[in-house]
């Protein structure tokens, strides 16, 4: 679900914004095929290529060279990457406990599909409002108007519905504009589940089953439920929903998990859930999930249907069962991190072994904020789009209100560590030099340096 991750690294990513970009082209070179379908993804004055189709740029393009040049690297889908590790798990369970009458899994899985959707995709046909704060451009990846990269694959839930899927698996690189520090990143991934039931497949266990039905009409919305489905609907799809989850999460930690529920809201799902898990002494969230909107489901061709979905961070349940501090490790390309996760068998144990701690750098930046127009999505992204994976986090450390013109600055402190290595002031330096410059031309604010 969109949403439901909060690894943004998992949820619910960052601003060097390309309108303001010279005319030059910003290339990048690797291929971005997710189906190998060879493409180049280039910044021109005037459009966006990618996968090899233009997209025009106009007032809310402000997706980035640093960017395009993840797209494509498709971490989930690498053989022995932890990312890849956590998706076999989870797709190996579902394949071992859901099984049709012919011996196959019923559940099908989708890991390939190409991350530029539409507007419509992302939001409308999950009936996220127009006015939701999801949709703000300091948030999202815009390639035009019409076009982005997509925040949650459940951009694509309502196509494989509409292609006649009623269980699948869902996985996928995401993005979006977010703070810096070592669990946010503008691109993660996420894994999703979609069933649907149709009237004899979710009463066919019940006595007098065939006695119940989904739908009612002239029902009411309550806490409970949705207007157009029974309660006794909602409340078995709401037990299963929730065992099939439970024994999830029991599969990927252990059979003794704690596991509580919390009533939440999402504009796709009613009644709407976040599952917390009991671990190393601390309830954390994993996932979220719920009752589908009916109104999707129908928009989708299936409203003889009602269904569950769920949503989880990759990263987060990587970070955690793996015991991987740091985000940017997951790209790194550092052969004592890789071969950690080589191993014989998907469930073979293994705990990140800490490669060499080298020590951080700290510069601090000043700046008066403009009247109106910043946000610090926008800061953040411009940071990473100069200083990629050397900033390890950016604080904002200290805010003046200056008494006479009222005008604010912000003073932010971002700290340097490369991974691999140890960095130089030096280094740092030339670093930060750019991004103080670049903050100025590109974000109309007067430094305070």
């Amino acid at each position: 679900m969109p949403l439901y991750s909060s690894s943004r690294t998992v949820v619910p990513l960052f601003k060097h914004v390309v309108r303001h970009c010279p005319a030059r082209v910003f290339s990048v070179s690797r291929s971005l095929s997710t189906d190998g379908f060879a493409a180049q993804a280039q910044i021109h004055e005037n459009s966006v290529q990618l996968f090899n189709h233009v997209y025009p740029r106009d007032d809310m393009t402000n997706v980035t060279a640093k960017i395009l040049s993840k797209v494509g690297c498709q971490l989930h889908n690498r053989p022995h990457h932890p990312l890849w590790l956590i998706k076999e798990r989870i797709k190996d369970h579902f394949y071992r406990s859901y099984v049709g009458r012919t011996g196959n899994p019923i559940f099908s899985v989708h890991d390939n599909l190409r991350p530029v959707v539409t507007v419509e995709q992302n939001f409308d046909s999950l009936l996220i409002p127009a006015d939701h704060p999801s949709r703000k451009k300091g948030d999202n990846y815009y390639l035009n108007r019409t076009h982005m990269l997509r925040a949650h694959t459940s951009a694509h839930q309502k196509e494989l519905v509409r292609s006649g899927l009623d269980c699948f698996l869902l996985a996928g690189d995401v993005y979006r504009r977010d703070e810096v520090d070592s669990s946010h990143y503008p691109v993660f991934h996420q894994m999703e589940g979609v069933r649907l039931f149709s009237n004899h497949e979710l009463f066919a266990g019940v006595e007098n089953g065939e006695d119940l039905c989904l739908f009612e009409r002239g029902g009411r919305r309550t806490s409970q439920k949705q207007e157009t489905h029974t309660l006794e609907a909602v409340k078995l799809l709401e037990f299963d929903l929730k065992r099939a989850l439970t024994r999830l999460m029991q599969h990927l930690f252990g059979e003794d998990l704690e596991i509580r529920w919390v009533d939440c809201y999402f504009p796709f799902t009613h009644p709407s859930f976040e599952m917390e898990v009991f671990f190393q002494g601390d309830w954390m969230e994993v996932l979220g999930c719920g009752v589908m909107e009916q109104e999707l489901v129908r928009s989708a061709g299936a409203g003889n249907k009602m269904g569950w979905a769920f949503g989880l961070g990759l990263e987060r349940l990587a970070m955690v069962l793996f015991g991987i501090p740091d985000i940017r490790l997951f790209w790194s390309e550092d052969e004592r991190f890789l071969k950690q996760f080589r191993l014989s068998d998907i469930y073979q144990p293994v705990t990140f072994q800490p490669l060499s701690k080298y020590p951080p750098l700290f510069n601090d930046i000043s700046f008066w904020l403009p009247a109106e127009g910043y946000t610090e999505n926008d800061f953040y992204d411009l940071v990473r789009s100069i200083g990629g994976d050397l900033v390890e986090k950016v604080t904002l450390v200290d805010t003046f209100t200056h008494p006479k013109t009222k005008k604010v600055s912000h003073c932010y402190r971002l700290v340097y560590r490369h991974m691999e290595r140890t960095l130089t002031q030096e280094e740092v330096s030339i670093l930060h030099t750019a991004i103080q410059t670049a903050v100025e031309k590109e974000l109309g604010v007067q430094g305070r340096f």
